[in-house]
């Protein structure tokens, strides 16, 4: 028997989980059992399917190897960022115009479906609007003007570009010269999000077991099984959502995607007065580089400032030191601020920056690959699962006959030929390419 791959199965030591809404732990998984549908990984896709099917009368159990919201969902920087990594022109050059359109249809409804979820059971998870896009370079300026043009093209109003004077009513910063506000964006309390979400489930009559890592699955079988430790459940239908964390147990799967991480500090904190000053609209912000830096105020005033990755989802030796040489240069103030949290924690990167649905066999479905947009992602593609499970398959059909490419290399060489790929890029960004 392979070791866990959550370990003890507690939360990261993170500011999330310090600042958590009280929940249960719920039991493991125990003895055989069928059941109707059975989502396996309880972090935003597991749970946003799982919560669509109860609401739609389904009766839904979910599997998790550790707690609620342990992975990425409950770890992320809490930033609600509608789109998919891979941009509207990203998806009319690769898949046509009529792709292109389809997206542009559905960008903005991760968002919309995560703002319903808050609102009607009552979600404490400081939600608030607003995100914005930092530029460096008057080339990145550029590609937001495009953008802002580009969404507008497909009737999306809800991007405002930014002059270097009203970027500082976002960030009280230098290294700006300037951004795009997306209104319709935002950011949250991720690992409280996911706990309600799982209330609700529970509250609806759906069943979640913790601590139950999966050790295989039989997913092409015509009623799939899965297997835990302590337990079996066979389902009418199966739904994979270990995304990163899904680890080898379904080997169809393992090499589609790569874990990569990345990390995220929060400051002691600065007093309303102080973090204020910084941030004065209370947005959050992520820069336009390849390798990004992106932060924001938490409810209690201090600074989640995140960035830096690592292929092939390994923790770096010194979180800290790596995070504050990056908070230094944006805001060189808070040289004298003590850091109260560091983490890690793993997203799964798709080589075409396009998530993945599809179907193993006949009744196992799959979702993952979101490249760091997860959070409003996974809420529209648990839905979009929900809805095939459901019987439309439309949008589904249409995202699972998208190609999707190894990354080059193969198994033994996609770490090395991204990390290249990396510094490439990081290089450009350096010289203002």
């Amino acid at each position: 028997m392979r070791p866990s791959y959550a370990g003890g199965g507690e939360h990261a030591a993170s500011h999330y989980a310090a600042t958590a809404n009280p929940a249960p732990e719920r039991p493991r998984l125990e003895g055989d059992r069928e059941v109707d549908v059975c989502v396996v990984g309880a972090g935003f896709s597991g749970l946003s399917t799982a919560l669509h099917l109860a609401e739609a009368g389904h009766s839904v159990t979910v599997v998790e190897g550790a707690r609620v919201g342990w992975g990425a969902s409950g770890r992320n920087g809490g930033q609600l960022v509608n789109g998919l990594n891979a941009g509207i022109d990203v998806f009319r050059h690769r898949f046509g115009a009529d792709t292109a359109r389809f997206v542009a249809g559905l960008v903005l409804e991760g968002g919309d479906i995560i703002r319903d979820r808050v609102a009607r059971y009552g979600i404490d998870c400081d939600l608030k609007d607003g995100n914005v896009f930092a530029a460096l370079t008057g080339k990145h300026m550029a590609g937001l003007a495009a953008k802002r043009d580009l969404w507008a093209s497909h009737g999306l109003d809800n991007l405002d570009l930014l002059d270097r004077d009203a970027m500082r009513e976002h960030v009280a910063s230098d290294v700006y010269v300037g951004g795009m506000l997306d209104r319709r964006g935002g950011h949250l309390h991720p690992l409280n999000l996911a706990l309600g979400e799982a209330a609700a489930i529970e509250g609806l009559g759906g069943t979640i077991h913790e601590h139950s890592p999966v050790t295989r699955v039989e997913a092409d079988a015509a009623r799939p099984t899965i297997r835990t430790k302590h337990g079996r459940i066979t389902a009418r239908t199966l739904v994979l959502c270990g995304n990163a964390y899904l680890g080898r147990v379904v080997p169809s799967l393992t090499w589609r995607v790569m874990p990569v991480s990345t990390q995220i500090m929060a400051t002691e904190p600065l007093g309303e007065e102080r973090a204020r000053a910084l941030m004065p609209a209370d947005t959050c912000v992520e820069d336009v580089r390849y390798i990004l830096d992106y932060y924001r105020m938490s409810a209690d005033h201090r600074l989640l400032f995140g960035g830096g990755t690592v292929y092939g989802g390994s923790e770096p030796r010194d979180i800290k030191r790596k995070l504050v040489r990056a908070m230094d240069r944006v805001f060189p103030s808070l040289g004298d601020v003590g850091i109260d949290y560091a983490w890690s924690g793993n997203f799964a990167l798709a080589f075409t920056r396009v998530p993945q649905l599809g179907r193993i066999g006949d009744n196992t479905y799959f979702a993952h690959g979101y490249s760091g947009h997860g959070v409003s992602g996974s809420h529209l593609f648990g839905r979009i699962l929900a809805q095939a499970i459901d019987g439309d398959l439309s949008r589904f059909d249409t995202f699972a006959g998208l190609p999707w490419l190894p990354f080059p290399g193969g198994r033994a060489l996609r770490v090395p030929y991204s990390v290249l790929g990396s510094w490439w890029y990081a290089a450009r960004d350096r010289l203002g390419a």
